[in-house]
C-alpha cells in the first residue's frame, strides 16, 4: 500500500510499547483488505498521556489501542466510556469519532469468542478464574453471566474478594472466591469444567513457570491460558499431555484485536490473515 494524503493513521499508545503485536495484526488485517490504512506504535510516557490524547484528536488519528501503564489513567480524558470498561476501570480502545473520543474493553469479548470458537460450551459449566487484576476483571465480566457458577483464585485473597463482590452486584451467580494456595488450587480444580490463567504466570522470560500441577489437571476440563508469549506455556503443555482441551493466549490476543478492528472500521476482521501474521510473528522469535 502507498501511504498518502488519505491514508487513515491507527496505533498504540503504552511505556514500554515496543514489544507490541498490534502493528503486525492490524497491519496485516488493513493489507488483507486493501484498506488505506496504517497501524503504527507510540510510546507515551505517564506525564505526556494528557497531550497524547488531545494529539489525538487534534491529529484526527482515527483509533487507538491503549496498553500499560495508561488503561485506567486514560479514561478521565474521554468524552464515553462503554459499560465493560466502566465496570472494569480499563480501556485498551479508543474510537476517535469525528473528535469524540470513546473507550473500550474488548479483553473479555476476547475471551469469550476465542472460547466460543473453539466449540467450548460455556451454559452449566463451572469456571474457575485464576486472577484478580484488569484481564480477569474484563473475562469475569463477559463469562459470569454464561457460567452457573464462577470461581476466583488469587495470591491477594482480598482483591478475589472485591472482584467476587462486584460479580455478584451485578448479575445473579454463584460467585466464589479464596487466596491463592496449592490446597485451594487442587481442590476447585477438582469439579471445574473450564480453568482460565488470567495472570502473567508462564509468561517470557519465565516460561517455565505454572501455578499447577500437572498432575492436578484432567481430560474432561479445558484449559485456557491468557499467557501468549510463548506461545505453548507449561500451562498449555500440562493441560495437553493430560488430554484436556486447551486454548492459546494467542486466540484471545487475536479476538480482542479483532473486536478494536470491528469497532473502528465497522466491518468483520479478516481473522485468518490476522492469526497467521500474528503466529508467524511469535514462532520468528
Amino acid at each position: 500500500m502507498e501511504i498518502s494524503a488519505k491514508t487513515k493513521v491507527f496505533g498504540v499508545i503504552g511505556d514500554p510499547v515496543e514489544h507490541s503485536l498490534s502493528p503486525t495484526i492490524h497491519n496485516a488485517a488493513f493489507k488483507h483488505l486493501g484498506l488505506n490504512a496504517v497501524y503504527v506504535a507510540f510510546r507515551v510516557r505517564r506525564e505526556n498521556l494528557v497531550e497524547a490524547v488531545e494529539g489525538t484528536r487534534s491529529l484526527e488519528i482515527k483509533g487507538l489501542n491503549v496498553t500499560m501503564p495508561h488503561k485506567s489513567a486514560i479514561i478521565e480524558y474521554l468524552d464515553e466510556i462503554d459499560p465493560i470498561a466502566e465496570f472494569v476501570g480499563s480501556v485498551n480502545t479508543l474510537l476517535n469519532s469525528d473528535g469524540k473520543l470513546l473507550g473500550y474493553n474488548t479483553d473479555g469479548i476476547g475471551a469469550l469468542k476465542a472460547l466460543k470458537e473453539n466449540h467450548v460450551d460455556l451454559n452449566g459449566k463451572k469456571l474457575l478464574l485464576l486472577g484478580a487484576g484488569g484481564a480477569a476483571k474484563a473475562i469475569a465480566f463477559q463469562l459470569a453471566p454464561e457460567v452457573e457458577e464462577l470461581r476466583i483464585l488469587n495470591r491477594n485473597g482480598e482483591k478475589a474478594k472485591q472482584l467476587t463482590n462486584l460479580i455478584k452486584g451485578r448479575f445473579n451467580k454463584e460467585v466464589l472466591s479464596s487466596q491463592l494456595s496449592p490446597k485451594m488450587m487442587k481442590k476447585w480444580l477438582h469439579g471445574a469444567d473450564i480453568l482460565v490463567n488470567a495472570t502473567c504466570v508462564g509468561m517470557r522470560p519465565k516460561a517455565h513457570q505454572t501455578l499447577i500441577k500437572r498432575e492436578w489437571l484432567k481430560p474432561e476440563i479445558t484449559v485456557m491460558d491468557i499467557v501468549y508469549d510463548p506461545v505453548e506455556t507449561t500451562l498449555i503443555k500440562d493441560a495437553k499431555s493430560a488430554g484436556a482441551k486447551v486454548i492459546y493466549g494467542t486466540d484471545m490476543l487475536l479476538f480482542q484485536g479483532a473486536t478494536s478492528f470491528e469497532i473502528w472500521w465497522g466491518q468483520p476482521a479478516p481473522i485468518n490473515a490476522m492469526r497467521e501474521a500474528l503466529l508467524g510473528k511469535l514462532l520468528s522469535r
